[in-house]
This record gives structure tokens, sequence and C-alpha cells, in this order.
């Protein structure tokens, strides 16, 4: 019995320091799995596509010989991090990060943000081929689909698309797509004219948020000086009251479409259109591109006055005349000496246009 006393005694002290040894030996791999520096000569990104899960992850890297002993990371992340998400996107990876930083990461979900920007004044056509060519965004809208069935895919039927997106940079991650992109330009575009519309002065000549959008995108057409877009829009707002005609030449070169060369001649100014400002009376049916905020705002607070001409100075501003006898003189100073081909905008009115030109 004394014998057998000393072989159990003698076993239970082997197997604790067993267990003993192996926890620690399971602590000491575990340390030297987080801290180790992953192999990186120069910084890299890392892809977690939709379906990822960090045991796949940590293998993938060990395959790449980016780092070791992934099971004891998937041990961690399992044992220490539950309930954390592995997000979906691009992780950027640095050549002095620990493994254990990088885990860290994952669990932030601090994913790398991509930009696309919209730029006030483009039209939805030049809107669709930045969509095209941002980088690593989901491409979901063909090239060769119609706009109709563009806004079709953004559950938009009917909705003529030029105009109704909100120039501004978007960031992105990996995994979303144009129609995300999109989605998201047309609702700030939706608030920001809602926003504008709310605050609009009293006795516009427009009747609707919609045609505020047009003033609006005619505005931004015009000139390139914000502190010149309440004017623009006092000068328009004023033609329309006065039943004039806005003969402005955006709205010449939208209607032209792909036949616009660079260059409006008198011919197009009497070629029939929707948006010939010169022939029609009011606004022309839907926006000519995308206005930013301020030219919304401009839209539904013209500047008062009594100026119903301006001429362009050649320097991205311009001269604004009460009179079409100083609009002339303007048009002089500024643009006969300088090209024979001179357009201004809004031009005279038709019975007056010769002598302006």
């Amino acid at each position: 019995m004394k014998i057998l006393g000393k072989i159990l005694a003698f076993l239970f002290v082997v197997s604790t320091l067993l267990v003993l040894g192996g926890g620690l030996w399971g602590f000491l791999t575990l340390q030297t799995a987080l801290h180790q520096p992953l192999q990186l000569e120069k910084s890299r990104t890392l892809e977690v596509p939709p379906g990822s899960t960090p045991a796949g992850i940590f293998a993938e890297l060990e395959r790449e010989q980016v780092l070791e002993n992934s099971v004891w990371l998937r041990r961690y992340w399992q044992w220490q991090m539950e309930g954390a998400v592995l997000h979906v996107g691009e992780y950027a990876l640095q050549p002095a990060m620990t493994a254990a930083e990088l885990l860290h990461l994952l669990e932030r979900g601090d994913v790398l943000q991509r930009h696309l920007t919209l730029v006030e004044g483009w039209n939805f056509a030049q809107v669709r081929a930045a969509l095209r060519q941002a980088e690593r965004l989901q491409q979901t809208l063909p090239e060769d689909w119609s706009n109709a069935q563009v806004m079709d895919a953004l559950e938009l039927s009917g909705v003529h698309p030029e105009g109704r997106f909100f120039p501004d940079t978007y960031q992105y991650t990996l995994g979303m797509s144009d129609r995300d992109l999109l989605l998201r330009s047309y609702q700030r575009m939706e608030q920001q004219l809602a926003d504008a519309w709310a605050g609009r002065a009293e006795d516009l000549p427009f009747d609707t948020p919609y045609e505020a959008l047009i003033m609006a995108s005619i505005v931004e057409r015009e000139t390139g000086v914000p502190s010149e877009r309440p004017e623009i829009a006092g000068v328009f707002t004023r033609r329309l009251r006065l039943g004039m005609k806005l003969q402005t030449d955006p709205t010449v070169i939208y209607g032209l479409g792909a036949d616009y060369k660079g260059n409006i001649t008198r011919r197009h100014l009497t070629q029939p259109s929707d948006y010939n400002t010169y022939i029609i009376d009011g606004l022309p049916p839907t926006p000519i591109a995308m206005p930013g905020r301020e030219a919304l705002l401009a839209a539904v607070n013209p500047k008062p006055g009594k100026s119903l001409y301006f001429v362009a100075k050649g320097d991205g501003s311009h001269v604004f005349s009460n009179s079409l006898a100083e609009h002339n003189r303007a048009v002089r100073e500024y643009q006969m000496r300088r090209r024979t081909d001179y357009r201004s905008s809004p031009a005279p009115a038709a019975a007056d246009q010769e002598s302006a030109e």
C-alpha cells in the first residue's frame, strides 16, 4: 500500500508539472504569435471580402509567409475577442506592424476609405464616366445602359437624372457599388434642395423645388465665381418676371449634346430645341448640370437689383448692366475687340440682338 501511495503521489506531481508546463508553453507560444512582426518589406493592403472568417484570413497570411502560428491567432480571436465582427474591406498593413496590432485593426473595422469627387457643373454623362473610372468600386450599372435603365436600377423610374445628384466628395470602401454612391448622392441632393427651398425668398417666378433646381443648374454653368451666383440668379429671375427669354448659352449647349463642337453659331441659336432659351419661354424642362449648394441658395435667394444683362470680362467674372445700351458698351469693351465670334449670355432680346453682336 505504501508503494502504491508513492506511485500515485508521483503521478500526481508529474501530471501537475505537465499541465503547468503545457500551460506555460501555450502562454509563451501565444505571446510569441501575438508579438511577431509581420513579414513585410513594404506596405500592402489586406482584402477581406464578404464571407471571410478570421481563421481563413490568418491561414492565408501564413500561406503567404506574412506571419506564423495562425492557429494561435485564431484561438486568441475566439477566446479574447468574443463577439468581434470581421468587417469587409481593405486594411493597410505596415512593415512594423505586429500580429496583435493586426488583430485590433480588424476588430475596429478600420478599413481603407477611397474617395470619388463629383464636380459642380458636371452633367450626368460625366458622373457616369467618373463612376466607371473609380478605383475598386463595384460596377453594377453597365456602360451601355441608358440613363432610364440606370434610374430604374436606383428604383427612381421616371425621374430625369440630370441635376438630381449632389456634387461632393464621397468615401467608399471595398464592396460598395456605383449604385450605392449614386443613391447616396441623390439623397444628398434631395436634402440640400429641400433645405434651400425652405429658406426661399418670396415672390420667386417659379413655384416648385424642381424649377429651383433647374434655375440653380443654369446659375452653376454660367459662372465659376461664387460671389456672382446670386447676381446671376437675380438677372434670370427678373427676366422671368418680365416675360423675357433667358437667352443663356449653357442651355443651348446642353440641348446640342454631341453636336456641340466648342463654339455656338448663329445657326445654333435658331435651331429648335426644348433647351434653346433663345426660342422657348421660361425655364428649360430639366436641369442641365449638377448645381452645388451655393448655386441652390442663389437660385432661391437671388440678389435684388435692376440688371438684366451680363457679359464675360475674360477673367471668369462678368459685368452686369441695367440697360441694353450699357450692355452694348460692355460688349464692345470686353468682347468685341478680342474676338469676332462673340456670344454674350444672356443676350439682348431678339429684336435688339444684332446691335449687341
